[in-house]
C-alpha cells in the first residue's frame, strides 16, 4: 500500500533584558531547541492574561510588523491543509506517530495532542488545537517556560535599564544566537544519521550553507531570508527571492534567427548568491525550457528541457536524479533547430514549481485513498498546482 508523509524532515530565566553572559551560541541552540521542547507550564503570578498567551495575535499587540510578516510567511503556514491532512490518518493509525513532524512543523509541545510518556503515549492536557494550527508561532523561536528570548538590539546591546518591573512579561533574553545559522540548523538539517537517499540526507540545508563561500564569508540565513529583521523567511516560492539568487543568460544574446538556416543558442542558469544548493529540498522542480512559437503557441516537437532538481520516488524509497546547483555552479540549456518560415520566434524561459513532489504525492495519495484527510489534500494539491511561476522569459524574433 503507498502511504508515506511528504514531510519526512523531519534553564536561564529571564531577568528584565539581561544578556546570556558568556554562553555561546552553541550552547544557548542545544538548550533552546532540545526536543521536545518542555511545556510552559503555569505562567509567572501576576501576569495578565495577554502576557501569557502563546497565540501569535497576543505577540502582535505589541509586535505589529512582526505579525504583520509572519503571517505571510511558510512558518505561518507550516501546518496548512498538506501536512494537517495527512497528519489526521497517522494519528488514527498509531498514537504518538505524528510526534517527529511536529518538532519542525508545529513545535511547542501546546501545539501536539499526544506527549511521549516513559509508558509510551498519552494525551496531552496542555494540548491546544487552535495554536497547533498556527504551525511556527512566534513562541516557539521566542518562548520558553514563559520566559521571553530574542537577538540583540539594533546597536549591538544586549540590555536595558529599563528595570524588569516595568517590562511587560519580564523583559527579554537577548542573545547573538538569533542572528546565526546555527539557530535554524534544528529545523533544516537533519543528524548524520538522519534520513537519507544515496548516501545524501533528505534535509542537508545547513551543511550545504556551512561547505559555502558564504559561511565563510560570514553571511547567515538571517541576511538573506530575514532582511532588515523581517519575519518573511522567503524562499523558493517567492518569484523575486529566487530571482536575486540567480543569474541567468542567453548566449549569443542577440542571434541572428535567419529563415533557412540552423541556429544554436544557450540558455544558463548560475547560482550565483544562493548560500545553498539550488534548490536544496527534493520538493521544488526548476525548469529551463526553448521552444519555437508558430506563431504564437509552442510548436509541436520543438520543446528541449533541462530540469534542475533533486527528484525521488514518491515513497521516498530512491533517488531518481540529482541536478541542483552547489553555489558557483550552473545548468546550461544547449538549443539546436532550423528556421523554416520568417513568422517563427524562440522562446526560452526558466520555469520554478515549488511543490512539484507535492503535487505527484498527493495525486497519489488521493488514488489510493486519503481516508479522514482527503478534504485538506484535496485543497493542498490545488494549492501546489498554481504555485509553479516564470522566473524569466524571452521570446527571440527571426531576421529576414
Amino acid at each position: 500500500m503507498f502511504r508515506v508523509v511528504a514531510c519526512v524532515a523531519v534553564g536561564l530565566l529571564a531577568v528584565g533584558t539581561a544578556a546570556l553572559g558568556a554562553e555561546s551560541v552553541a550552547d544557548f541552540v542545544r538548550r533552546h531547541w532540545a526536543a521536545p521542547i518542555p511545556r510552559q507550564g503555569p505562567p509567572p503570578a501576576g501576569w495578565s492574561a495577554l502576557e501569557s498567551a502563546l497565540v501569535p495575535e497576543a505577540c502582535g499587540t505589541c509586535h505589529p510588523v512582526q505579525y504583520n510578516d509572519w503571517r505571510t510567511s511558510v512558518h505561518a503556514a507550516s501546518m496548512a491543509p498538506g501536512i494537517a491532512g495527512q497528519l489526521v490518518e497517522m494519528e488514527a493509525a498509531a498514537r504518538g506517530s505524528t510526534l517527529e513532524c511536529h518538532l519542525c512543523h508545529a513545535p511547542l509541545a501546546e501545539q501536539s495532542p499526544m506527549i511521549r510518556t516513559r509508558s509510551g503515549f498519552d494525551a496531552n492536557r496542555a494540548f491546544d488545537s487552535v495554536l497547533r494550527g498556527r504551525g511556527v508561532v512566534c513562541a516557539a523561536c521566542h518562548v520558553r517556560g514563559h520566559q521571553r528570548f530574542g537577538p540583540p538590539r539594533r546597536d549591538g546591546s544586549l540590555s536595558s535599564a529599563v528595570p524588569r518591573a516595568k517590562l511587560p512579561h519580564r523583559g527579554v533574553t537577548r542573545t547573538p544566537a538569533f542572528l546565526s545559522s546555527e539557530f535554524c540548523r534544528g529545523c533544516h538539517q537533519f543528524t548524520a544519521n538522519g534520513f537519507a537517499l544515496n548516501g545524501k540526507l533528505l534535509q542537508d540545508t545547513y551543511a550545504e550553507w556551512r561547505a559555502s563561500r558564504f559561511a565563510r564569508e560570514s553571511v547567515q540565513c538571517q541576511d538573506c531570508h530575514m532582511p532588515d529583521r523581517r519575519h518573511l523567511w522567503r524562499g523558493i516560492h517567492d518569484q523575486a527571492m529566487v530571482a536575486s539568487g540567480l543569474e541567468i543568460t542567453v548566449m549569443p544574446e542577440n542571434p541572428r534567427l535567419v529563415v533557412g538556416r540552423d541556429f544554436t543558442v544557450t540558455l544558463e542558469v548560475r547560482n550565483a548568491r544562493v548560500g545553498h544548493a539550488f534548490p536544496t529540498y527534493v520538493t521544488p522542480r526548476v525548469v529551463l525550457r526553448a521552444e519555437l512559437l508558430d506563431p504564437t503557441r509552442p510548436m509541436a516537437g520543438s520543446r528541449r528541457e533541462v530540469v534542475i532538481a533533486r527528484e525521488v520516488a514518491l515513497d521516498l524509497s530512491r533517488e531518481i536524479s540529482d541536478t541542483r546547483l552547489l553555489p558557483g555552479q550552473s545548468a546550461r540549456l544547449l538549443y539546436t533547430g532550423h528556421v523554416d518560415r520568417s513568422d517563427r520566434r524562440l522562446r526560452l524561459s526558466v520555469i520554478v514549481e515549488p511543490d512539484a513532489f507535492y503535487t505527484g504525492f498527493f495525486e497519489a495519495l488521493l488514488a489510493q485513498g486519503a481516508g479522514r484527510g482527503e478534504t485538506q489534500i484535496r485543497e493542498a494539491l490545488e494549492a501546489t498546482r498554481r504555485s509553479p511561476f516564470t522566473v524569466f522569459e524571452r521570446d527571440m524574433t527571426l531576421s529576414p
